[in-house]
């Protein structure tokens, strides 16, 4: 029995999807840049793909959505697309739990001399308003905060962040890569001036991704080439990709509500299974968390998250840790850090993310192992000690 629990890492791309792709790479293969038929076939798909992914997250402009190759490439280019306009060093506010695609681009800024703020988050990894608002500057020129933080599963009150940053006029991006498709997104709602998408996160192909961009904002591109996706990504554009992505949130947009609560349900039942195990602690908020998502530390003397997954991956179940192996050598996560964690404690952070396959069963089943897991370490642990 093989039980896959690790879908905020990435999703198996839906039927449908592989079926549109298989459709283009055959019948729409053509450069979109190309006016002849063949081309212009091609260019039909992308803006096809376009609106359907404008209307998962509420755009009412399909050009505000710019195509990418994944989530990683919509972070760098909001963060480095607005920072690229100025001559000189600005000042720009990001959390202390952002996804490395956001944290590593603006660490770089930092190195060329611009004024970094990293919000705090409290022990459920939240970001207080107020502090946001203490924090922007008269030169600050970009807010860029997480919707839903992949390792601990809290989200973030992004409408109400972004209002803080409109009533000043600063730029306020969120990366939304593990929210949208899961719950409602709305962008105009939202006040947001950019948000990251990534199709493989939503049973779409790997190696397709999307920022939306509010009209009117300006962005400088990363690279030059031929101008394509409004001069903005130049490149030609992957069309199979773009064509599974755009199915992919079509699809996740009408299942949403009845998926998301059949998720919510599941993740309860986890989080409940395992309240009686001493061994894990809960981490994130567990009010204001993504419908998918669970996520402990573990307090088994010398076991650490990466010690667990490999056990739970010997058992037939695939979950994740959050610390990080470099050279050989585990370094704690920087999230849980964030979150006032210990050092021992954040080598130990675990994450349980569910999908369209899990069922209860797959819950019950996973909630028994783990335990029983958990219950070998630590005996194993108290042989060793004497």
């Amino acid at each position: 029995m093989q039980i896959y629990l690790d879908y905020s890492a990435t999703t198996p791309t839906r039927p449908e999807a592989r079926g549109k792709m298989q459709e283009i790479l055959t019948q729409g293969w053509g450069n979109p840049s190309s006016l002849h038929e063949w081309g212009q076939r091609a260019a039909t798909t992308i803006e096809l793909a376009r609106m359907q992914v404008g209307s998962l997250i509420g755009a009412s402009n399909p050009d505000a959505i710019i195509f990418t190759s994944g989530g990683t490439e919509a972070d760098n280019l909001a963060i480095m697309g607005v920072a690229r306009q100025y001559s000189t060093p600005q000042h720009i506010i990001i959390s202390s739990v952002e996804h490395s695609a956001i944290a590593e681009p603006v660490q770089l800024l930092a190195q060329w001399g611009w004024q970094v703020t990293r919000l705090p988050v409290n022990s459920r990894g939240r970001v207080n308003p107020l502090d946001l608002e203490a924090a922007l500057q008269a030169n600050t020129v970009l807010v860029s905060i997480i919707y839903g933080q992949s390792e601990v599963g809290t989200l973030q009150p992004i409408s109400e962040l972004a209002a803080i940053t409109r009533k000043r006029n600063v730029l306020f991006h969120t990366d939304a890569v593990q929210v949208a498709g899961r719950l409602p997104v709305n962008v105009e709602k939202l006040g947001v001036d950019l948000l990251s998408l990534s199709s493989h996160k939503i049973y779409g192909p790997q190696g397709a991704g999307a920022l939306y961009l509010r009209p009117g904002v300006e962005l400088v591109p990363l690279f030059g080439g031929g101008g394509q996706e409004m001069k903005l990504r130049s490149g030609t554009q992957a069309v199979p990709n773009i064509a599974g992505f755009g199915v992919a949130a079509e699809l996740a947009a009408a299942e949403m509500s009845v998926e998301t609560p059949r998720l919510i349900k599941l993740r309860d039942l986890l989080f409940g299974l395992l309240a009686d195990c001493d061994y894990l602690t809960p981490t994130g908020d567990r009010w204001h968390r993504l419908p998918h998502h669970v996520s402990f530390t573990v307090s088994v003397p010398g076991i650490t998250g990466k010690t667990l997954v490999r056990q739970m991956n010997l058992a037939g179940i695939g979950i994740s840790a959050g610390s990080a192996c470099h050279s050989g050598k585990l370094s704690p996560s920087p999230i849980l850090k964030a979150m006032d964690y210990s050092d021992n404690n954040a080598l130990a952070g675990i994450r349980l993310t569910l999908g369209r396959e899990t069922s209860e069963a797959d819950i019950e089943w996973t909630a028994m192992v783990l335990k029983h897991i958990l219950e070998r370490l630590l005996a194993k642990e108290l042989v060793s000690s004497r």
